[in-house]
């Protein structure tokens, strides 16, 4: 038989050179000539110790492995017990390297043919806000800010005032915070509950911006509704007071 020789670094490893030489010798994963084989794998991976490729331990592991198979099946068997057969363990071990290999190559296929695949940029599609029914008790919003002191206290600085022990106590009008809240709310006609309170630097323009709201809603000048799909509250103006100001 001619010397073959083989390229190695063509190779992913020494399952997929055992591969190659069953394919080469058209013969069946469960039924490997083993000694035809482990010659052929030997002759392949002479001088491995002496080349570059950084997974040599692994040919030559398995090479060990097929050294080992090809005695056991040298060795005379009982004919009274049944054993297992030595090869077993190394075509289950082939037959799932095949499959992966089979599935990479299919992957491959498709990461080339969607290279030419274009695709249009979603569309955002803006929907008519529905009439809000539902009523809302003030026990919910005072739990809603509730959420959002604690979010704001976690994740504020320390303040300078919270060093001077009680030297003094900062003054917030609620006059001024129902100003700016109005103010955002002529700008932007809906925001959410919690960026009410984005621009508060403090506890108390917190606590004082909330009443502020509170004091709107009793007046009719603004409404709370809840937004079921954002599952938060939402403020926006009172349309129909604003209507019953204006005639």
């Amino acid at each position: 038989m001619d010397t073959l020789l083989y390229k190695l670094d063509s190779f992913e490893g020494p399952l997929d050179l055992l591969l190659h030489l069953i394919s080469k010798n058209k013969v069946s994963i469960y039924d490997i000539p083993i000694v035809e084989i482990t010659s052929q794998y030997l002759e392949a991976i002479e001088g491995i110790e002496e080349s570059q490729l950084e997974n040599t331990s692994e040919f030559l592991v398995m090479a060990a492995q097929l050294l080992y198979i090809k005695s056991k099946m040298l060795l005379p068997k009982d004919e009274e017990e049944e054993e297992e057969d030595p090869r077993d363990d190394l075509a289950r071990r082939l037959a799932e390297y095949q499959q992966y290999k089979e599935a990479s190559t299919e992957l491959r296929k498709t990461e080339f043919a969607s290279k030419y695949m274009f695709f249009k940029d979603e569309e955002h599609i803006k929907f008519p806000m529905p009439e809000y029914d539902r009523k809302h008790t003030v026990e919910e919003l005072i739990d809603a800010f509730g959420s959002i002191l604690q979010r704001k206290i976690r994740l504020a600085k320390p303040e300078k005032r919270a060093f001077s022990g009680i030297v003094g106590r900062e003054k917030v009008s609620i006059g001024d915070m129902s100003e700016k809240t109005l103010s955002k709310l002529k700008r932007h006609k809906r925001i959410s509950f919690i960026s009410a309170f984005e621009d508060a630097k403090s506890k108390p323009e917190l606590v004082a911006i909330f009443l502020a709201i509170l004091e709107l809603i009793s007046q009719n000048k603004i409404k709370a509704e809840y937004n079921d799909d954002l599952g938060e509250f939402e403020l926006s103006e009172n349309k129909k007071e604003v209507k019953d100001g204006e005639q």
